[in-house]
């Protein structure tokens, strides 16, 4: 008997030890960063290192409204490139992605916006197809188009995803693959290849550490 309560004890130990540290645990940061010098509550001055963030955002949605980050300000989303007539990666990645956002679908803290990277053809009415064919509804998933020079110096400069023209390429794009999670504060805390099931299941693991995240 006491070696039955013994065993049973460790096993909840474990299990309590676990769950703690998934709970603790903690996300890297992505992207520049640098030493700042601040004052906390008591006055004090101490060095603080101060994180690269997605800047301030306006573009059109697939409503043709204008959207800024204000959408997205104090949510943790996850953010891509696309175009809706990619025939390579395009459709696995958002196939990908849709699971993720099935996923959290009733958690109005997780939200998702796709940045077209075809500023020629991809409109507002083009997004707004391509949403319905994919089967996404309402504001969580957020389809934006913008000029070529604001999608694609925001892409790279901040979400650090390449893309670009290349006449040389299936579809006359290239762009990465990369869902991007970002931070209630616009901080980049994961990149992962939605081609690959097994980073899309790593992905909503690491939302739901980035939702239960204490300051």
């Amino acid at each position: 008997m006491n070696k039955i309560i013994i065993t049973t004890s460790i096993c909840l130990t474990l299990i309590i030890s676990l769950s703690s540290c998934q709970q603790d645990k903690k996300l890297p940061f992505y992207g520049e960063r640098h030493a700042e010098t601040v004052r906390d509550a008591a006055g004090i001055e101490k060095i603080d290192t101060v994180y690269q963030t997605i800047p301030n955002w306006s573009f059109l949605n697939q409503d043709s409204v204008v959207t800024t980050n204000k959408l997205t300000d104090g949510k943790v989303y996850i953010a891509d490139f696309f175009f809706t007539s990619c025939t390579t990666i395009c459709p696995t990645m958002h196939r990908n992605l849709l699971t993720v956002y099935n996923d959290f679908q009733n958690n109005p803290d997780v939200m998702f916006v796709s940045h077209t990277i075809d500023f020629k053809y991809d409109k507002p009415s083009a997004l707004k197809k391509y949403a319905k064919k994919l089967g996404v509804e309402g504001p969580r998933w957020t389809f934006l188009y913008g000029s070529k020079d604001s999608i694609y110096t925001i892409a790279e400069k901040s979400y650090l995803v390449a893309v670009g023209e290349d006449n040389k390429a299936k579809d006359g794009y290239i762009h990465q693959g990369y869902l991007v999670l970002v931070d209630k504060d616009r901080h980049i805390r994961g990149a992962y290849d939605g081609t690959k099931v097994e980073q899309v299941d790593q992905l909503k693991k690491d939302i739901s550490i980035l939702l239960a995240e204490k300051k």
